[in-house]
């Protein structure tokens, strides 16, 4: 009589989907208007990186606080009290008036954001081991879904002022948690007198003593090291993407109102995001599973970071032709490499160590891909101010770098 649990289980598995979905659109729609949005208040390129650093930084301090909270407490509360974070914190976004207010939303959101690991809790729970992968690519395809509707929005929106897409993603928190509210059931109730483990490989979270544990595997300190830098790389790009098409198709000139060259880099912005979303999707969808199995892993890991670096010393190029529809291009090519790249690294970092360490060590390399997100966007505004090509010419040559890094991974690896 246990047949109806797979049905309630992929109820869960939809319901942590559609709440995952609403959150990357909320977050999504941002991007295209945040360095304008920043820029109408004050801020110099290197503020509007730190704003979207600030973001990131408070992914990292506080996605293990919601995992370790969620692990006391339950799912449900945690994700309930995660997404009223965020929208909160979009709301206050879209109301600020000065660079301080402006900061301080972004963190709150980046803090209600934190709650990714709550959600693959969740899939964990409601999920055998040999369906979990399956459960867990789930959150990646809302990843996607999100990340391609989301920048759509914030085109659009944006068009409109430049503060509405923060006001409609926090209407969206808002439904969201509303329907968090009404339809995500507890999928973790603490029984009476339970503990939660204490060992390392076990313990959630970032720190110094999983990431040395977690090293002790082969491959493993390599793929630590080459997914931090190319996060790093990549999120330089990303923050100083929309800034780079401002300053190359709509400079500044006497007489040209400047909410109007907002609106049009936040547009065209938006349109390279989608076309990086729809062909990485594409890609991890559904051409990743074939290319493994014919190229393997590793193989696709050193092509897809190619590719990236590739693709970030051509973005100067493009711009100095001044043919922006070549951004388009530009952008699918980018999102071949990226979506090559990570889910070989998250693949071959899995079959890297044993069934029952695999989800510590998955967590330690998001928590450095958020630290990336931090230190790359900290340095990208910086040598933008410098030139508007420096932050892609050294995004490449780190990217490069990690490219060489993962010629040195071994081809044996463990059984998943």
């Amino acid at each position: 009589m246990n047949s109806p649990q797979p049905i309630r289980n992929k109820k869960i598995l939809l319901l942590v989907f559609l709440t995952v979905f609403l959150d990357l659109v909320g977050f999504g729609i941002i991007i295209p208007i945040q360095p304008f949005y920043a820029e109408k208040l004050g801020a110099s390129p290197t503020t509007v990186t730190l704003l979207g650093a600030s973001f990131s930084l408070m992914q990292f301090i506080f996605g293990s606080f919601w995992g370790r909270l969620s692990d006391r407490i339950g799912r449900r509360p945690v994700m309930l009290l995660s997404i009223g974070c965020s929208s909160l914190g979009y709301l206050i976004f879209g109301l600020s008036d000065s660079l301080t207010i402006l900061f301080l939303a972004r963190m709150l959101a980046g803090f209600g954001s934190a709650n990714i690991g709550t959600a693959q809790a969740i899939i964990a729970d409601s999920t055998p081991p040999e369906s979990r992968a399956k459960g867990m690519g789930i959150i990646g395809a809302a990843f996607g879904l999100g990340f391609i509707l989301g920048p759509a929005l914030g085109g659009f929106f944006g068009q409109i002022t430049l503060s509405l897409p923060a006001l409609v993603a926090s209407g969206l928190g808002f439904f969201n948690f509303i329907f968090a509210l009404t339809s995500l059931p507890e999928t973790y109730p603490k029984k009476s007198g339970e503990t939660i483990q204490n060992s390392v490989v076990h313990r959630p979270g970032f720190s110094l003593a999983a990431l040395k544990h977690a090293a002790r595997h082969p491959n493993v300190p390599q793929l630590f090291l080459i997914y931090f830098l190319y996060i790093a790389a990549f999120s330089m790009m990303e923050q100083v993407l929309g800034l780079f098409i401002e300053a190359t198709w709509h400079p500044m000139i006497p007489g040209v109102d400047s909410a109007v060259r907002a609106k049009q880099s936040a547009a065209e912005t938006a349109y390279v995001l989608i076309m990086v979303g729809v062909t990485a999707t594409i890609v991890q969808g559904g051409l990743i599973g074939r290319l493994a199995r014919r190229f393997g892993e590793r193989k696709l890991l050193i092509t897809g970071i190619t590719v990236v670096g590739s693709a970030l010393l051509l973005v100067p190029v493009v711009g100095s032709f001044g043919v922006y529809r070549w951004m388009w291009a530009w952008g699918i090519f980018s999102a071949i490499g990226s979506g090559l790249t990570n889910p070989s690294f998250s693949s071959l970092l899995s079959q890297s160590v044993d069934r029952d360490e695999q989800g510590g060590v998955l967590g330690i390399g998001q928590s450095l891909a958020a630290l990336g997100r931090v230190v790359g966007p900290s340095l990208a505004g910086v040598l933008f101010e410098r030139g508007t090509a420096i932050p892609f010419w050294v995004g490449s040559v780190i990217v490069f770098v990690s490219a060489l890094i993962a010629t040195t991974l071994k081809t044996q690896v463990k059984e998943a």
